[in-house]
């Protein structure tokens, strides 16, 4: 989550908070896949389509090889460490550009735990943008530990690792559906500042999807020496491409910037081993609403994720349940939704939640939020927002 200062104005006046128990009663999902342990997560994949990249298990795919190579960049060498260099000139950053190849076993139970969260903080500058269309900021929201096991409760939600120049970082997102692929999506929503640095950066390495990561909600100690079944009771979800907006590549900035109110991402993914689809192996994935409603009349919304920072630790899934309001980052950017929500970093790129005519559909993420941690504030998922993911599920969903 991308923090903002205390010198962002905060008026108080707010509406009441909504009782939970409809939006959180629809997010009771049954999950129809294979469970934690089931064989179906753990196969041998097929190297068809691949080169061997010097790794009898895994196959890099032809194409992400070729994009390397395209770039100068060996397969062999970028698996054995090379991907560490965030030089320039190798630091991919065009929507055309994005490779990630599997490197197995680079996200060890431990290398999970101990990944950050990618918070940063905007200028007091552009704190005083808070003007026009925002509605009084509201009251903080105690965030709420998900019931478990996670796979029966919040199926399609999970952690998304990546490593950045400042190392291995974390954030959280959704199974979505895919409309081309009813029944076996492979797309992931998530914040486009867990996937790409913005504006003068450019893509994150080694992005992968964990769902119902520490499904039974352990505890720090009770994970020790826990293994990678226990941690990822699903397995590793590794993205083979993304897409995120061109407003994010072009203007996000390490406080959110211009690139907030479009700060959505889209993962299609594959899992390190086995080959069913991410939704049947969870057993579910939602529908995307990009009616954008208005939040005087959107009713609750909820926000579910994994917030690391402090008081927070990154283990536990957490959510919020709050009536929107809305938040302008500038006079020429589009509204932003806005909840009280006291999560934390970590929970960057975790999805927003409504419930339309008793479906529970993603409606927004999780994208910045003030450094005191007392709201949440995720773009309006509109006409790009829509043509990002048709795009995803029109040119990946069927590979």
């Amino acid at each position: 989550m991308r923090s903002i200062r205390p010198s962002f104005t905060r008026r108080r006046d707010r509406r009441r908070v909504l009782a939970a128990s409809g939006l959180a009663a629809a997010l009771l999902f049954t999950a129809t896949g294979c469970g934690p342990g089931d064989d179906g997560a753990a196969g041998k994949p097929s190297a068809t389509g691949s080169k061997s990249s010097g790794d009898d298990r895994i196959g890099i795919p032809r194409d992400i090889a070729d994009r390397l190579a395209e770039h100068g960049i060996d397969v062999d060498k970028w698996r054995d460490g090379e991907w560490k260099d965030w030089d320039r000139d190798k630091w991919l950053s065009e929507a055309r550009d994005f490779v990630n190849p599997v490197i197995e076993g680079l996200w060890k139970p431990e290398r999970m735990k101990s990944a950050e969260d990618p918070d940063k903080t905007i200028s007091s500058k552009d704190a005083a943008a808070n003007q026009g269309v925002s509605d009084p900021a509201p009251a903080p929201v105690p965030a709420r530990r998900e019931k478990t096991p996670y796979h029966d409760f919040a199926a399609p939600v999970g952690k998304v690792f990546f490593d950045s120049p400042e190392g291995s970082m974390v954030c959280s997102g959704t199974v979505v559906a895919d409309p081309r692929n009813p029944g076996r999506s492979n797309l992931v929503w998530t914040a486009g500042h867990c996937v790409h640095a913005g504006g003068g950066g450019g893509w994150y390495r080694n992005i992968a999807f964990v769902p119902a990561y520490n499904d039974l909600g352990k505890s720090e100690s009770g994970l020790a020496g826990a293994t990678e079944r226990e941690i990822a009771p699903y397995g590793q979800y590794w993205a083979d491409w993304a897409s995120t907006s061109k407003e994010w590549i072009e203007g996000g900035s390490e406080s959110g910037g211009a690139g907030a109110a479009y700060d959505y991402a889209v993962l299609h993914v594959k899992p390190q081993s086995g080959s069913k689809s991410l939704e049947e192996t969870v057993g579910n994935a939602l529908e995307v609403d990009f009616s954008t409603p208005d939040a005087a009349k959107a009713g609750s919304m909820g926000a579910w994720g994994y917030p690391a920072a402090p008081p927070f630790n990154g283990l536990i899934m957490h959510k919020c349940v709050d009536r929107p309001g809305r938040l302008s980052l500038g006079q020429e950017l589009p509204t932003m939704y806005r909840i009280g929500c006291t999560m934390t970093g970590g929970s960057s790129g975790g999805g927003w939640f409504r419930v339309v005519g008793g479906t529970t559909k993603l409606v927004s993420n999780t994208s910045i939020g003030p450094s005191d941690n007392t709201w949440l504030a995720g773009p309006r998922l509109g006409a790009g927002a829509e043509e990002l993911y048709d795009t995803m599920s029109r040119t990946y969903g069927a590979k």
